[in-house]
C-alpha cells in the first residue's frame, strides 16, 4: 500500500516536473514575445493618434487668429480647415495596422494637414502684425511642441512594428507565433518621411 502510494506521489512529480520543463522551454524560446511586441505596438499607436489629435485641436484657434489679420489668404485658410477635415473625420477600421490601403490613407491625410500648416506659417511671414500677436505665438509655439511630439510618437511606433514584425517573418519565432498566435499579422508602418510632415521653425 505504501509503495503504491509513493508511486502515485513520484508520478504526480514526474508529471509536474515535466510541465516545469515544458513551460520553461516555451518560456525560453520567445512563446510571449510576439504577443507582448504586438502590445508595444498597439500602445506606441494611440501615441501617435493622440499627438495628431493634439495637432488637430489647435487648428481651428490658429486658423481664426491668422484670419483677423489675413482675411485675403482665403485659399491657404480653406486649405487648413478642409485637411484638418479629412484627417479628423476619417473612420478608422479596426484593423488598421494590418490594413495597408487605410493606414496609408490616414497617413496621406496627416501628411497633407502637414503641408498646409507649413503653407500657413509661411505666409504669416508677411504679416508683422501677426507675427507679434501673443495670441499666434503661443499657438505657433504650441504647434511646434506638438510636431515634435508627432515625429518622437512615429519613431517610436516604426521601431515597435520593426521589432514586432521581424519576430513574425523570422525563423523560430514565425513558428511559434503561428502555432499559438495565427491571428497576429504583420504591421503596417509609415512611409511618408518626417521631414515632409515638419511645419517650419518657430522663429521669434
Amino acid at each position: 500500500m505504501m509503495g503504491s502510494w509513493a508511486g502515485s506521489l513520484k508520478s504526480v512529480f514526474s508529471r509536474a516536473a515535466a510541465l516545469l520543463l515544458v513551460v520553461t522551454g516555451l518560456s525560453a524560446c520567445g512563446i510571449n514575445t510576439a504577443p507582448t511586441q504586438d502590445e508595444q505596438v498597439k500602445a506606441a499607436w494611440s501615441e501617435v493618434l493622440n499627438q495628431y489629435q493634439r495637432r488637430a485641436d489647435l487648428v481651428p484657434n490658429l486658423v481664426e487668429t491668422v484670419r483677423g489679420y489675413a482675411k485675403q489668404e482665403q485659399t491657404v485658410l480653406t486649405q487648413v480647415t478642409e485637411a484638418r477635415a479629412k484627417a479628423t473625420q476619417m473612420t478608422l477600421p479596426a484593423d488598421v495596422l494590418s490594413n495597408p490601403q487605410a493606414f496609408h490613407q490616414f497617413e496621406q491625410n496627416q501628411a497633407q494637414l502637414g503641408g498646409a500648416l507649413a503653407r500657413l506659417l509661411a505666409v504669416s511671414e508677411a504679416y508683422p502684425d501677426l507675427k507679434s500677436n501673443q495670441n499666434f505665438l503661443a499657438l505657433q509655439s504650441q504647434l511646434e511642441g506638438t510636431e515634435n511630439r508627432i515625429a518622437v510618437a512615429r519613431r517610436d511606433y516604426i521601431e515597435a512594428v520593426q521589432a514586432y514584425n521581424t519576430t513574425l517573418r523570422t525563423i523560430p519565432s514565425r513558428w511559434i507565433a503561428a502555432i499559438f498566435y495565427p491571428e497576429l499579422k504583420v504591421r503596417e508602418t509609415f512611409t511618408i518621411s518626417e521631414k515632409a510632415q515638419e511645419a517650419p521653425k518657430v522663429k521669434f
